[in-house]
């Protein structure tokens, strides 16, 4: 990164070199938005599943690494038959499978999945993030979930953070940050999430914003958030704000947080 740094499990993996940075992909693996284009088409799916473990020498064989990719297309829904075909051959759901199946291959210890189900028909979403929580449970993962779907993050998470314009502006224990935002933007981003009841949703009071989104690589002084805050002071021009606790697990970046106008 051009500014701060990238700590996994207690080691800043921005300063280590290609050779001492090698370990560290096999513990964290990530499923990507799009499985049409996460897939190399030229590689079968057992070429695509066994690569992984033969290059992190996660297996002795050849043979071996063929019996994980199989047992992984069982864990994922799918049959040891599809070990010969190409990612062409499959639906979206199937392809995310196996994008699944892949990121497991190398038994990481955190996987991040970056809007992994957005791509997907909503009936088929729904079978993804359970077989995601399913994984979760038995094999004791860590998910940096990233998405726009509130619903979903309520749903998957135990912690979640709010970001705007790259920053971090509020951050907790997932029913408390969404029961009790804090921050003007999240308060704001919650609004705009339909509920499912009519009538809560009737009297519900939506928030929006005026202005438009700044330029993240011309972001404004101060807190980035200024220019479409209803709330702000002349100190949000000016100084970008700390995060300050409101809870035991409930932080969140804004000046007004000791006025307690939000």
């Amino acid at each position: 990164p051009t500014d701060g740094k990238i700590e996994i499990m207690g080691t800043d993996i921005s300063r280590l070199s290609r050779e001492e940075l090698l370990p560290f992909r096999r513990k964290m693996q990530i499923v990507f938005q799009n499985p049409i284009g996460s897939l190399n088409p030229r590689m079968t799916v057992g070429q695509i599943l066994t690569e992984p473990m033969l290059f992190h020498k996660i297996v002795n064989s050849k043979e071996e690494a063929d019996q994980k990719a199989i047992e992984l297309l069982r864990m994922v829904g799918l049959k040891p038959f599809h070990m010969d075909r190409y990612p062409h051959q499959f639906s979206g759901g199937q392809k995310q499978r196996i994008a699944i199946a892949r990121a497991l291959s190398v038994d990481p210890e955190i996987i991040y999945l970056d809007e992994p189900t957005s791509a997907l028909d909503v009936s088929v979403q729904a079978q993804i993030v359970n077989l995601l929580l399913k994984f979760q449970e038995e094999l004791g993962l860590t998910y940096v979930f990233i998405s726009h779907n509130l619903a979903l993050v309520r749903f998957i998470s135990h912690q979640v953070a709010v970001m705007y314009l790259g920053k971090i502006v509020e951050m907790g224990d997932v029913n408390e940050v969404f029961d009790n935002p804090v921050h003007p933007y999240t308060k704001a981003l919650l609004s705009a999430s339909p509920i499912p009841d009519p009538a809560i949703e009737k009297k519900r009071k939506r928030i929006i914003l005026t202005g438009n989104v700044p330029s993240p690589i011309a972001r404004p002084s101060g807190c980035f958030f200024h220019p479409r805050c209803p709330f702000k002071m002349p100190i949000c021009e000016k100084e970008y704000p700390e995060m300050k606790s409101v809870s035991s697990n409930h932080q969140v970046a804004c000046h007004l947080v000791d006025k307690r106008e939000v």
